[in-house]
Order: structure tokens, then sequence, then C-alpha cells
């Protein structure tokens, strides 16, 4: 689509809209790209030529749903509301438009004061790839992604791994409730009860989210043998505004460390926390007074 001419259309036209939250109409690559994957969004922001909108543009990037959160969507949704799964999919989507797009009003007028770069290109014809451009630069960014994230995703994996089988003495666990990873949920756990997510086995999934997104259903689906529906349709509800907003994994804090800083990346990972919890504690309560 980049190398089509039809990508700088785009851009020039939300450069408009964009610019009412501080951006310019460049950050929509990012922000589309960040539909699929964080990591990459996060990489193609060295295209912006401010810093101010490179900054802002990575920290609104993970607002964006990102495919690797549909499996946990698919997997509660399925559960809860079967009649009205892709209803309620799509909204969680359009959720975190609205959320992002009120972050950004936010650093506009706080961490980010002032307007964006003008917006200057000269639009270039509509033309057809060719296949050996396009072969080329998926495989330079492919490679360039395998390179920064899978060492990390990796890692991570084997962390997981271990915690979740393993003791405090490093001896092997029978029952998953045992393990570190469990007992740390536990110190966690009374934290997420305002939210609605007071439940050492959630907790224990979304803390393995933080490696990999995907593994949260796995989780879920080991500690919660009776079936999910055991948490409750408010709690359900909880967990996907919660598993929505909260941080990206460790493979797209490692790529925002990259452009930005070690600094940047653990604000990124408590401000996103802690909206997250906002918004899960927000619907939690309305639903407690409904109820």
């Amino acid at each position: 689509m980049e190398n089509s001419g039809y990508i700088a259309r785009v851009a020039f036209v939300t450069d408009k809209l964009l610019r009412r939250i501080g951006l310019s109409g460049r950050s929509i690559v990012p922000m589309l790209i960040g539909f699929g994957c964080t990591v990459p969004a996060v990489m193609s922001t060295r295209t912006l030529p401010s810093e101010r909108d490179r900054r802002m543009t990575i920290l609104l990037t993970p607002f964006m749903s990102c495919t690797a959160k549909l499996p946990i969507y698919g997997f509660l949704v399925s559960a809860f509301f079967p009649e009205f799964s892709w209803l309620i999919i799509t909204g969680l989507y359009v959720l975190g438009i609205i959320v992002g797009v009120l972050v950004a009003f936010l650093f506009k007028h706080t961490l980010f004061k002032g307007d964006a770069v003008p917006f200057v290109m000269e639009l270039p014809n509509y033309r057809l790839p060719s296949a050996r451009n396009v072969g080329q630069l998926l495989w330079d960014k492919s490679k360039d992604f395998l390179h920064r994230a899978f060492t990390i995703i990796f890692i991570a994996t084997i962390v997981v791994w271990l915690l979740s089988h393993f003791d405090f003495g490093f001896n092997m666990v029978t029952e998953q409730s045992e393990s570190m990873l469990a007992i740390i949920a536990g110190f966690i756990e009374p934290i997420m009860i305002p939210a609605g997510l007071g439940d050492w086995r959630i907790v224990t999934a979304l803390i393995s989210g933080f490696m990999a997104k995907e593994s949260v259903v796995s989780v879920m689906q080991t500690l919660f043998t009776g079936g999910v529906e055991a948490i409750g349709v408010l709690s359900g509800i909880c967990m996907l505004v919660f598993s929505l907003l909260y941080t990206p994994c460790v493979a797209a804090i490692a790529s925002v460390r990259r452009e930005l800083g070690r600094k940047w990346a653990f604000y990124l990972v408590l401000w996103q926390c802690g909206i997250a919890w906002i918004m899960a504690f927000i619907v939690n309560s309305v639903g407690m007074l409904a109820g």
C-alpha cells in the first residue's frame, strides 16, 4: 500500500483530524500498523521528522488493539456473550481508539505541549508496486522484526514456563496454585479486587500476558478447569476492558526502550496499567450499582 502511493494520501486526508489531538497525518501509519502488532508500529515511527511527534505517537500506538489480543476477546466473549460477539469485539476496538484520543488530548496539554510539525509532502502517483520491491521490503522488515523481537519473546516464554512450573525452592509443582507465578499473583490480587479482577487465576493470566498476550487464554484454560464462566459476567467484562488497555507485551516494551530509552518504557508500563485499572474499576463499579 505504501509503494502504491495510497498511504501518502491516507496521511494527507487524516492530517486535519490528527492535528486536533496534537499530531500530524504522518502518525496515522504507525497507528494503523499498531492494529496488527505494536512492535513494527513502534519501529515505523522512525520516519517521523519531529521527536515530539515520534514520542507521542509511540506512547499512543499501544492503545490500538493488536491482533494478539483477539484470542482473549474471542475466548471471553464466546463464554459470556456468544450472540453479540462481533458487536462487543468491535466495541473494544472503538473503546481503545477513544481512550487513545483522550490520552492524546491530555498529552497535548501536558507532556507534549505545542503543535505538530507542518505536514508538507508531495503526493506520489498511483502505481503498481513491483514484486521485487515488495519482496525486498517484506524481507527487510521481517528480518528486523525477528532480530529485535524474537529473542525477547523466546526469553520471556522460558521465564513464564519456569515461574509457572516451579516454586521458590525450584521444585517442580504438581498444582499451578503452588508455583512462583501464582504466589506472585496472590500479592497483586488485593490491588485488583476493586477492578473486578480479584482472583489469583485471572492475575496469573494477566501477568503471563505481559510476556505474550497469546498466553492469556492458555493459562486461563489451564487454571479454570471448571470453565471460565466461574469468574462471573461482570468480571469477564472487566477483564475484557483491562486486557484491551493494559501494558503491551514485553517485545513491544523492548522496542519502546530501544526507541525512547528505559525511562519512557517504564513510564509506558505504569501509565497503561493505571489506565486499564481505572477503566476496569469504573466498569466494575457501574456493574455493581446496576446489579
